[in-house]
């Protein structure tokens, strides 16, 4: 569940999105590498066990056993249901984390329901039989994405976790919201959202307002996939943060 990915120096820990993996990163590793010493993690329900409660504190509770061994503070970069734990991570085990990148994900979706999305996702024609049929369907940016997720069978690819647990992941989200554990972070954080984002409106502006040490970017263009949709101003808007956050010793 836990991947070192190589590199030196302080330990930088990337966190997937839901229905994610820790190969959506393999894209983003080696300009990340000279920064430190990078792990990715394959969180729980995608691709092994999830957990018997579906609550976000029960994936936090999995992602601190599984990095016990990191020692250091770490960078935590995380995407959508990633960044999510990325700060409630930060606020339950502040010793852990030394600084936060959190790409398009808000603290309140109460109200929403996941039903249509799930839904939808049944209706996909699992299991694609080939590479060329992920992209026909998905598309170059969010099919490239779910390659690097799906799990290949001798017929093809399809989904590494169940559309239940998805969808029971996401339905949590639409009953509480996260604004405390957010107002408990005290790291360096960086919030990127994109310009067609998937987060309620202006809760990230707001995050960053109430943050105690938060930076902010809208990326033009981007949707949900920010890192892969517009990865030249993810890239530069990372590798400033990380300069500043690293030299800070």
């Amino acid at each position: 569940m836990l991947h070192d990915e190589g590199g030196v120096g302080t330990p930088i820990l990337l966190l997937h999105g839901l229905m994610g993996s820790a190969g959506t990163w393999r894209e983003h590793l080696g300009w990340l590498r000279p920064f430190g010493h990078l792990f990715t993690f394959d969180a729980a329900g995608h691709g092994r066990a999830a957990p018997a409660a579906l609550t976000t504190e029960a994936f936090i509770d999995d992602l601190a056993a599984a990095t016990a061994s990191i020692t250091e503070p770490m960078v935590v970069i995380g995407h959508s249901m990633g960044g999510l734990h990325g700060w409630v991570f930060a606020a339950r085990f502040p010793e852990r984390v030394r600084a936060l990148v959190v790409e398009d994900i808000a603290p309140d979706f109460r109200g929403r329901t996941a039903a249509d999305w799930a839904a939808l996702i049944r209706t996909w024609p699992q299991p694609f039989p080939d590479e060329r049929a992920v992209l026909d369907f998905f598309g170059p940016v969010a099919g490239r994405y779910f390659l690097n997720a799906f799990t290949r069978g001798p017929d093809g690819y399809r989904l590494h976790g169940s559309v239940d647990t998805f969808r029971d992941i996401s339905e949590e989200w639409g009953g509480r919201h996260f604004w405390d554990e957010w107002r408990a972070v005290r790291v360096p954080t960086v919030l990127l959202e994109g310009e067609h984002t998937i987060t309620p409106p202006g809760q990230m502006r707001r995050m960053a307002e109430e943050g105690a040490d938060t930076e902010y970017l809208l990326v033009p263009g981007a949707g949900h996939l920010v890192h892969d949709e517009r990865p030249e101003i993810y890239r530069a808007a990372v590798e400033r943060f990380l300069e500043r956050v690293l030299r800070a010793r």
